[in-house]
């Protein structure tokens, strides 16, 4: 170890050892680390095939099967980034996870086929989106001098932004899509996803070593536990849940519908533009420097290839997941194989379904007060790397114009209900404007003489 390491003893956490991607932490403390990443993305993983089974009308085993993959996929495109295959891979604790960007195009297709059939197409779209963000990680290296820190600051910084209604509906009880549950902003939700929070400050800031770094676990278990005697944690799926399940590729085959891969394809681009910010928050915030062009490649790669794994095993698109990008700022552990470590627990729950029914009873409120935290945690780390930049009125504008617009559209999506739905969706992002705008104009504007 270090000589900072070993000048903290051995129940240090906040040391150098722990900014490097490929220091393994002792298993008592990279076990509990690596859960605490799973905490952090399983709601958020679960939720996307739990929204589409109720818009195609599927329940029971159907639906518990696509809960089962998504998890499966989850840890085996987790594994792809922190292990790697070659080229393929960041190798740095990127968590992946079933995306909610993809939502505008996999419902419409739920909605209308219904059905079983309608996974067919879902699945079919998601194979071809995958090898189209695949085939975008082979180049993207080659467009890195268009990122500079000014471009990637505000990226991370509007992922956090954009993120933090979602951790805020959470704390309401649940909001997705169109559908809110019955009692959204009832008073035991705020008031458990505020303690929550509370702990995990608390925890954080008042303890230190192995107790800090673990401050978002320790304020989800405490939220789940003080949930139960609160009549909030329903167990009825842990007991029907069974407690071993075989995964089945292509159960409900594929079919390729032009507009469904057109539509998967055009987010894909969305879901790539994250997957560089992500990576470039997580090198910021967990070791202080950029990312290489090599990490953002690998990552972009892995990143496409997980989505089109999940297509045959029957998952909908993955991505990077930004709240686990949060845990590392707030913890500053960047151990790659701590995520490993999740990796493995998620493929576990997808062979022990009963896992995956105990940590899915968790509130949403509960869930709620952890992403607050992290979601913020992003945008901040956003604001650390746009901090190296120097802010003279060229750099302000881009700043200022890139966020109103991307922002602006995303909080009021009806002001481009006149293009098509396919251009739509991107102008509503808040990623894609705000990636294109601030590139656009850092090329066309003139830099101010120092």
């Amino acid at each position: 170890m270090s000589e900072i390491s070993s000048s903290k003893g051995e129940n240090a956490i906040d040391t150098e050892d722990y900014k490097n991607p490929n220091y393994t932490p002792p298993l008592a403390k990279a076990i509990p680390l690596g859960i605490q990443h799973v905490l952090a993305m399983f709601a958020g993983n679960v939720t996307v095939p739990i929204i589409i089974a109720g818009v195609a009308g599927l329940a029971g085993g159907d639906k518990i099967f696509l809960i089962q993959m998504a998890m499966l996929v989850a840890g085996l495109a987790t594994l792809l980034q922190t292990v790697g295959a070659g080229p393929i891979g960041a190798k740095l604790p990127i968590m992946q996870g079933t995306s909610f960007a993809f939502l505008p195009v996999i419902i419409p297709i739920a909605a209308t086929i219904k059905g079983v059939d309608s996974l067919a197409v879902i699945f079919g779209a998601t194979i071809a989106g995958g090898i189209f963000h695949f085939i975008l990680g082979t180049f993207i290296g080659r467009f890195r001098g268009m990122l500079p820190p000014l471009i990637t600051g505000l990226v991370v910084m509007t992922i956090g932004l954009t993120l933090l209604p979602i951790g805020v509906e959470y704390v309401g009880g649940g909001k997705f899509a169109k559908f809110v549950t019955k009692d959204f902003g009832a008073w035991y939700h705020v008031f458990l996803g505020s303690v929550v929070i509370v702990v995990i400050l608390g925890t954080k800031f008042m303890t230190k070593g192995m107790m800090s770094a673990s401050a978002i676990l320790v304020g989800l278990v405490a939220g789940y536990l003080i949930g139960i005697p609160m009549d909030m944690v329903n167990f009825d799926n842990v007991a029907n849940a069974a407690w071993f399940a075989w995964p089945e590729p292509l159960k409900y085959g594929i079919a390729f519908d032009m507009a469904a891969v057109i539509g998967m394809c055009l987010m894909a681009l969305v879901s790539a533009i994250e997957t560089v910010g992500d990576i470039s928050g997580i090198t910021k915030g967990g070791a202080g420097r950029e990312a290489t062009d090599k990490e953002i490649a690998g990552g972009t790669m892995a990143d496409g290839l997980g989505t089109a794994i999940g297509g045959l095993f029957g998952s909908m698109p993955n991505t990077s997941y930004s709240q686990n990008v949060g845990v590392i700022s707030l913890t500053g552990v960047m151990s790659r194989h701590v995520v490993t470590i999740g990796a493995l627990f998620l493929i576990l729950a997808a062979f022990v379904p009963k896992v995956g029914a105990v940590i899915s009873a968790m509130p949403y409120a509960v869930l709620g007060g952890g992403a607050v935290v992290m979601f913020g945690m992003i945008a901040g780390a956003g604001l650390n790397l746009i901090s190296d930049v120097k802010m003279n009125r060229r750099n302000m504008v881009i700043i200022a114009i890139s966020l109103s617009v991307g922002l602006g559209l995303k909080a009021e999506p009806d002001v481009v209900a006149f293009v098509p739905s396919w251009a739509k969706m991107l102008l509503t992002s808040g990623l894609f404007p705000v990636a294109f705008i601030s590139i656009l104009l850092n090329s066309i504007l003139p830099h101010e003489e120092e």
